[in-house]
């Protein structure tokens, strides 16, 4: 009917309301950080073309939340919880760099392929590979992302999570495999989760690929959070040959990167 506003038409205006508080927030950021230096909000507002009455609301809630901080002449500077979320973000691109360096040397030691991957939400992504001198050759490649139930490493990056969150993210994540080997029962997941994570070793045999294995190791972070896995993929009758030998070596490369982070 004619001047009246569909459930759809709401939900749309909520959008861009929620899109214009956030941008509007990225512009305080920004302005902030392109200046390095503390300004006040009336300034703030003056340079990004804002109404002034809009930046000393919003300013007033971010400095609430921590995200600024007010100086004592009342101008404003990027606040704690800013520099906590960097100080993690920052640990992340850390780990990934010394994690790199592992891989290649797990690589020249074992003469097996190896990865380093990371939760992406319900899914396990690969984010490093580095081939191995043979022929072998796996389909997962650098962004490739699949269940968490398929493999070893997506056992590890839940493993850390408490009972109920664990259970709550494999119920919603797990799916069967194409060959039809990985396990989709979220307790039973959620279970051989925890025990992996405290072992500190997950081993996962044709649940993604038919006669490929993949041993895995946790990396932790200062929370004890597992931030990634490091991981050696190769056939599975090489798997079954020498898995003692190379779970050591994937575990001693995981405590590589987490004794450089400072673990």
């Amino acid at each position: 009917m004619e001047g009246s506003f569909s459930e759809d038409s709401m939900s749309a205006t909520t959008a861009r309301t929620r899109t214009s508080g956030i941008d509007r927030t990225l512009q305080v950021m920004d302005m902030l950080a392109e200046r390095r230096a503390p300004m006040s909000a009336y300034d703030i507002a003056k340079t990004v073309g804002a109404p002034i009455s809009t930046i000393y609301r919003l300013v007033d809630e971010l400095v609430e939340r921590e995200m600024l901080s007010r100086g004592p002449d009342n101008s404003v500077w990027l606040g704690a919880r800013l520099m906590r979320y960097g100080l993690i973000y920052r640990q992340r691109l850390d780990a990934f760099g010394r994690a790199e360096e592992e891989m290649k040397r797990l690589v020249a030691a074992t003469g097996e392929t190896v990865q380093i991957c990371t939760r992406d939400g319900g899914m396990m992504l690969v984010v490093g590979m580095e081939e191995g001198p043979g022929h072998f050759q796996v389909a997962s490649r650098v962004g490739t992302r699949v269940p968490l139930n398929w493999t070893a490493s997506g056992r590890l990056l839940l493993g850390h999570l408490g009972d109920g969150e664990r259970l709550a993210a494999f119920a919603a994540s797990a799916r069967p495999s194409a060959t039809g080997i990985a396990e989709t029962d979220p307790e039973r997941l959620s279970a051989q989760a925890r025990i992996d994570f405290e072992n500190r070793l997950a081993v996962q045999f044709n649940a993604s690929e038919y006669s490929v294995a993949c041993i895995a190791a946790p990396i932790r972070g200062e929370t004890g959070a597992c931030i990634a896995t490091i991981s050696i993929v190769l056939p599975d009758r090489k798997a079954e040959e020498r898995e003692s030998e190379l779970a050591d070596a994937v575990r001693a490369a995981a405590s590589a990167v987490e004794r450089s982070l400072g673990r």
